[in-house]
């Protein structure tokens, strides 16, 4: 009953079903590795943020430029405030407010680093920001890289009133003042007169984002596909076996398929 496998149009689809199902297996395998591989980039960098807590300030210049490794790591500049900016629209604690950076002119450097010295809440507004200490100062605080549209939730804010900037980047702050700024920022251990300090931030792409959860979706759908793909050749395969016992008996004729 079964000899029609053997004929060139069953060859052709029970090569199809052999080639599908390992190719399904092999994708969803493929897209569960890279759950995993996220979940475990998640974990070292919850380890990570742990050790960096802990450990002692390195300095500025050891630590850069800012990568995996260095992010959220705790730096320490000497040097003195000068332009004070604020950036709107930042949550923190299911509220919303602004955070208070202050460019900080690193010593011997000629180059300003952008220190988060805290958060307030509200609309962000110049007279709600303490003003920055006046003489040499000395920062420490976790390592950040620079902000990038879409990273962490960033937005980049358009007309923002003078004072004001939608990022925490060299790209946008050069444009604000005359001198280079670096690459990255420091947000303070403990925040400035009556702010919020602003935890620091894992690095892009180490996290349980939507795009780990969508490999895991993936992983779902390839297999799935197996299945289906072999429920459809016992589908098939038993059609054209009733089709072939029905015309046996008369019932139809020989390749008419049965309603």
């Amino acid at each position: 009953m079964y000899r029609f496998l053997l004929t060139p149009r069953w060859w052709g689809i029970n090569i199809f079903v052999l080639l599908a199902i390992p190719v399904c297996v092999y994708m969803g395998s493929w897209q569960l590795s890279r759950f995993e591989d996220r979940v475990q980039d998640h974990r070292t960098a919850s380890e990570r943020s742990t050790a960096n807590e802990k450990a002692a300030p390195e300095p500025l210049a050891s630590l850069l430029p800012v990568d995996t490794n260095t992010s959220g790591k705790r730096a320490t500049a000497t040097g003195r405030y000068d332009k004070q900016l604020l950036v709107p629209d930042r949550d923190l604690d299911g509220r919303t407010g602004f955070y208070v950076v202050t460019l900080l002119k690193v010593d011997g450097t000629g180059t300003a680093l952008p220190v988060v010295r805290g958060w307030l809440p509200g609309a962000a507004t110049a007279a709600k920001a303490p003003a920055p200490p006046k003489g040499e100062v000395t920062v420490v605080g976790a390592l950040q890289a620079s902000e990038s549209a879409g990273s962490n939730g960033v937005t980049t804010a358009g007309g923002l009133p003078s004072g004001q900037v939608g990022m925490i980047s060299a790209a946008s702050l050069v444009n604000v003042v005359p001198y280079d700024v670096y690459d990255a920022w420091v947000t303070l251990d403990r925040a400035d007169g009556a702010m919020t300090a602003v935890p620091a931030t894992t690095p892009q792409g180490s996290g349980l984002d939507l795009k780990a959860f969508q490999n895991l979706g993936y992983t779902g759908e390839w297999f799935v596909f197996a299945g289906f793909v072999v429920f459809m050749w016992f589908r098939l395969v038993r059609r054209e076996a009733e089709a072939l016992r029905d015309a046996e008996l008369g019932l139809t004729e020989a390749g008419e398929q049965p309603a």
